[in-house]
């Protein structure tokens, strides 16, 4: 089993770990580490993992002798709400959760979110941990401690940091997700190999075939890379106030455009056409060069992600979400781009005219 500590300073408690292996769901390990952690469990999932794992995971805690529940909230983007919160804070209430319980988040990254959402206010916060479901949850949303729901006018403008007490990887889950859902946490895996690593990059392009037959052994060094990666710059920067914002690359756009579509858009799918356009940005700006440039777009073509955006999103209102993103500051958006792969900078001076003209290529 691979094991990545994320160190961080306010205190050694706050550090935690990120075991990532086969079966991890079947080690004692698990059961005993998420002992020291509580007096009673509350399993939050979704309506589409909840008949799939929701029993199999509570049956192994109950190993504990602790008390198990399940909280179960519909599947999808939707569920990101105040509305959930309120509805899933009522419950744990009902099943009187006090301070010394521990939640549990076992699903995607909305469960993910939505969960550390409410344990980091609940009571004035409890204790969860992330048993990550999805590719994108594995490598991205369950590490490194953001949380939060969207709002009408925006996605995520609600939340905290708030870090899990551990981050529990089982590559099984790999084996029970659609086609469309693994390229989704691909999505996020080509991110990391263009701000992080240029070898990362180059193992996406030279092992593509083994990668689309998910193989355990590629998959493990993929989703160990990406966590890796993530990890070290959550250490650095925990609050994204300064480097942890080069982890947004591909995602001013890819949330605008989430939005714009009401979420009907995959966060991966918006987040490649996302990256299509960092690219593109950085190229019209003289900072990356052409062929780098296609190799980006040609890669996230390989992996039958989509390079365009969809019809019937129109430009204005794509450039409103961006408006109100939290990467606003001072009534300038701050834009991710590359100089060359894994040589990544954050910059505020980027020509409205050369935003729209992108989109408006985007859009075919």
């Amino acid at each position: 089993m691979e094991r990545i500590r994320v160190h961080l300073e306010k205190s050694c408690k706050d550090s935690y770990d990120i075991l990532i292996g086969e079966d991890v769901m079947g080690r004692a390990e698990l059961v005993t580490k998420i002992k020291n952690h509580a007096d009673r469990y509350v399993i939050v999932t979704d309506s589409d993992v909840n008949p799939l794992f929701g029993e199999v995971v509570k049956e192994k805690l109950k190993e504990t002798a602790l008390p198990v529940d399940i909280i179960e909230i519909p599947a999808g983007e939707a569920s990101k709400s105040l509305n959930t919160v309120l509805e899933v804070a009522k419950q744990l209430v009902e099943l009187r959760v006090s301070r010394k319980s521990l939640l549990i988040a076992l699903g995607g990254g909305v469960v993910g979110d939505v969960t550390g959402f409410i344990a980091s206010i609940y009571m004035r916060s409890i204790p969860y941990v992330q048993i990550p479901t999805t590719l994108l949850a594995q490598v991205d949303s369950s590490v490194g401690g953001k949380t939060g729901v969207d709002l009408p006018e925006g996605k995520n403008l609600l939340g905290t940091f708030y870090q899990p007490k551990a981050v529990y990887v089982d590559l099984s889950f790999l084996k029970t997700l659609s086609d469309k859902d693994f390229a989704n946490g691909l999505a996020e895996i080509i991110k990391y190999g263009i701000i992080g690593s240029h070898d990362l990059f180059e193992l996406l392009e030279l092992e593509k075939d083994g990668i689309k037959k998910r193989s355990p052994s590629l998959m493990k060094s993929l989703i160990a890379r990406s966590c890796k990666i993530k990890a070290d710059i959550v250490e650095m920067d925990e609050k994204e106030l300064g480097l942890r914002r080069i982890l947004n690359f591909g995602h001013t756009l890819g949330h605008a455009l989430e939005a714009s579509s009401g979420y009907s858009l995959f966060h991966g799918e918006a987040v490649s056409i996302g990256m299509v356009g960092a690219a593109k940005i950085s190229h019209k700006l003289n900072y990356l060069d052409g062929d780098s440039c296609t190799r980006i777009i040609d890669l996230i073509k390989e992996y039958e992600l989509p390079v365009k955006i969809p019809a019937g999103m129109e430009t204005s209102r794509i450039v409103a979400f961006m408006e109100t993103d939290k990467k606003v500051v001072a009534g300038r958006l701050h834009f991710v781009l590359v100089k060359e792969i894994g040589v990544p900078f954050v910059t505020p001076d980027i020509p409205s005219d050369v935003v729209v003209e992108t989109i408006e290529e985007l859009r075919g």
